[in-house]
């Protein structure tokens, strides 16, 4: 398989990256702190066309590849994981949905908005008794007329308080089981759809995650995505694509780590020397490097099979299984060779220590991702 990057995709990561130097890194230690919604690094990314990076250039995307996306995705990470997180969302969980399974009238609606950045997006599977068991839904639309009506609770919404559109599994078929859930387009604006307060979270502080309440919520019929039924599908195909962004910001995470670590095992003397010429500090930084450049390659792999209109399904799930292990694991090893002061919030490495742990949790987490692995071997 060829890695090698076109012309197009460099000039993404440098953009990506200069952005990310310039602008992002000297706000994320604010955004962590207050617990704010970076509304300006949203807004600038936008500019970008960052938003909306692989929707087509006739519904207001940049009309990218994946590859592109995850590169992107990997800079942006390395600079702050909140902002990661906020485009990943956007660009995996809402646009790629709405283009795939969206009729045309909501496409023209909706996806041109999220795609430039002027609406944001965010999805609403986990409820509070159903994470991992998504096929046990116990939000319900129920039909009515031309209308469905919602009731249920979502839980671990990324943009939740800040969305203007949410993407919404519910159970239109009880009997049915995880063929009886259908998927929905809901504004923000729809009388019934209350937002939760924020949540406390131990990274990610920038992400504005909530609860979505929806009490006698009514939307028009026509924004049921794809068919009656299709929800879990929906859900599924989104979330492979989703776990390629998730697999990026861990990379950006971990490569943040590695380069903090290898800077301070530079500038830190002990014993009449710089730290990193000890062998307990190189094996470390050996171990980020190492652990780091293979999480990439598998991610890589996961976007090229997307892009060359493969199955990515076991892909996706051991890139993101392997990558969120190893960013958990780079950012251990920063805050050791960082000693005490990697304790402090003062150095960016607690942050990351924070940060890369729910990369093992959300959009599937580790126990889940094996599962796939596993299964589609046994089936293979």
């Amino acid at each position: 398989m060829d890695f090698s990057l076109t012309d197009d995709e460099r000039l993404i990561q440098d953009t990506a990256r200069q952005i990310a130097r310039e602008v992002i890194r000297p706000r994320a230690a604010e955004t962590d702190a207050t617990s704010t919604f970076p509304h300006e690094n949203v807004k600038q990314l936008a500019e970008l066309g960052f938003m909306g990076m692989m929707v087509a250039e006739e519904f207001g995307g940049a009309g990218l590849s994946t590859m592109a996306y995850a590169l992107a995705i990997e800079e942006i990470s390395a600079a702050c994981a909140s902002t990661g997180v906020i485009m990943s969302v956007n660009n995996s969980l809402v646009c790629h949905p709405l283009e795939k399974f969206g009729t045309a009238d909501q496409k023209a609606r909706y996806l041109s908005k999220l795609a430039t950045g002027e609406w944001l997006g965010a999805y609403c599977l986990s409820e509070p008794d159903t994470g991992s068991d998504a096929a046990r839904q116990k939000t319900i639309a129920v039909k009515k007329g031309d209308r469905y009506v919602l009731n249920g609770t979502k839980n671990f919404i990324t943009n939740g308080q800040v969305a203007d559109l949410y993407v919404v599994y519910c159970m239109t078929d009880a009997a049915a089981g995880h063929r009886g859930i259908s998927s929905f387009l809901v504004e923000a604006k729809t009388k019934g759809l209350e937002r939760g307060a924020k949540e406390k979270t131990m990274g990610i502080r920038g992400s504005s995650t909530c609860q979505i309440i929806l009490t006698d919520c009514e939307i028009p019929a026509e924004n049921l995505l794809g068919t009656e039924g299709e929800g879990f599908k929906v859900a599924l195909n989104t979330l492979d694509g989703g776990r390629i962004g998730i697999a990026s910001q861990a990379l950006g995470i971990g490569a943040a780590c590695l380069h903090d670590s290898t800077r301070y095992a530079n500038e830190r003397h002990a014993f009449g020397e710089a730290i990193g010429q000890f062998q307990a500090i190189q094996w470390m930084i050996a171990d980020m490097a190492t652990e780091l450049d293979a999480a990439r390659l598998l991610t890589w792999q996961a976007a090229c099979a997307k892009d060359a209109g493969r199955r990515y399904t076991m892909e996706a799930s051991v890139a993101k299984a392997f990558a969120s292990r190893m960013a958990v694991m780079n950012a251990d090893r920063a805050v050791q060779v960082h000693g005490g002061y990697g304790y402090l919030q003062d150095y960016a490495v607690e942050r990351y220590y924070r940060d890369a742990k729910v990369t093992e949790i959300y959009e599937g987490t580790t126990e889940i991702q094996k599962h796939i692995i596993a299964t589609g071997l046994l089936k293979s």
